[in-house]
């Protein structure tokens, strides 16, 4: 079976087919950064604006790619949340239409499922449950994964996501756009060490598995001073911003993993791509942990197509009348 994904909750364009769930035919993503990189951050009406001008040029290319016509594709899944409302307005009317027309099966996806499911595309089937990881620019989530859409969500940021934090830092200092990318590339060059930047106290209780990142915003933007151990550089201030953010992630983390005691840990989302992230995982040797490639961290049609997949395996589609939702909605939590 072949699926056509449709990919448009935020700033990249993105169409793909994927054969039977993990077999991918083609994956093109367009990406949006020049058009936003002035504002350093995502221009809403920009965003919806350049997805109306290239939905239908990408799908295209993405049929060529695999020179596939309409006529060959079996199913069609779409981003419908959370991501920003303009953008998935887009995606939502052109998959309905392009299902409408062919008259095949129309399956709406949740972006934040899907991420968790990219490393299924490319690696050999994953065993259920696991630990899943999902970091983004507008999102932290730590949960328990029993199935492709049945988590359980143990911990989240209690203000900033992970991937927000690293922009609002990279804005302040015109570091340059996006800001996860820009830091993750200084830091290789910084010493880690130049500041002591502060620790959340989230390690108790029901907090135990949650994460925090306006006080560490707060310090490297406004209280730098307070935190230097030695002469600095820009590069300094990304490493040592670096290090206590993903020092952060890692203890709310491990405190799950400790306490389900789940082995294998899958990654998902754009910051899955920082490289200091994946260092400190892969030094869990008592872990077995899971990052998509580079290119299916971020935003993509494939994992959406994936995903789609597995819905219509089990006979399952959505109606044209679903709309699309700007937030997260629908899963389950182990405490309130």
């Amino acid at each position: 079976m072949k699926v056509l994904g449709i990919e448009t909750s935020c700033d990249e364009c993105s169409a793909a087919v994927v054969q039977d769930g993990n077999k991918i035919l083609s994956n093109v993503i367009a990406t949006q950064v020049p058009f936003h990189a002035p504002w350093s951050g995502v221009v809403p009406e920009i965003a919806s604006r350049k997805h109306t001008e290239w939905i239908y040029a990408v799908t295209k290319e993405a049929l060529e790619k695999c020179a596939l016509s309409a006529a060959d594709i079996d199913a069609v899944a779409v981003t419908s949340r959370p991501g920003l409302l303009g953008s998935l307005l887009v995606g939502l009317s052109f998959a309905k239409a392009f299902a409408w027309a062919r008259n095949i099966p129309f399956i709406a996806v949740d972006h934040m499922l899907a991420h968790l499911y990219a490393v299924q595309l490319t690696s050999s089937k994953i065993e259920y449950p696991f630990l899943g990881l999902l970091v983004s620019g507008g999102h932290t989530i730590i949960c328990r994964a029993d199935d492709f859409d049945n988590i359980t969500v143990l911990g989240t940021t209690i203000d900033d996501a992970a991937g927000e934090a690293f922009d609002k830092v990279a804005k302040h200092y015109n570091f340059g756009y996006p800001g996860g990318l820009v830091i993750d590339k200084m830091a290789q060059s910084g010493d880690s060490e130049a500041f002591r930047f502060p620790m959340p106290s989230l390690h108790k209780g029901d907090h135990r598995y949650d994460v925090s990142y306006s006080g560490l915003k707060n310090a490297v933007i406004n209280q730098l001073d307070t935190f230097k151990k030695k002469p600095f550089s820009n590069e300094d201030i990304a490493a040592s911003f670096q290090k206590t953010a993903i020092q952060i992630l890692l203890r709310a983390l491990l405190n799950a993993a400790e306490d389900t005691g789940l082995t294998t840990i899958v990654a998902g989302g754009g910051v899955a791509a920082n490289s200091l992230l994946r260092a400190s995982l892969a030094e869990q040797t008592h872990l077995r942990c899971i990052f998509p490639p580079l290119d299916l961290c971020g935003d993509n049609a494939a994992m959406i197509a994936g995903i789609g997949y597995q819905y219509l395996s089990r006979g399952e589609q959505s109606a044209l009348n679903v709309t699309a939702q700007a937030r997260v909605t629908g899963f389950k939590k182990k405490y309130p």
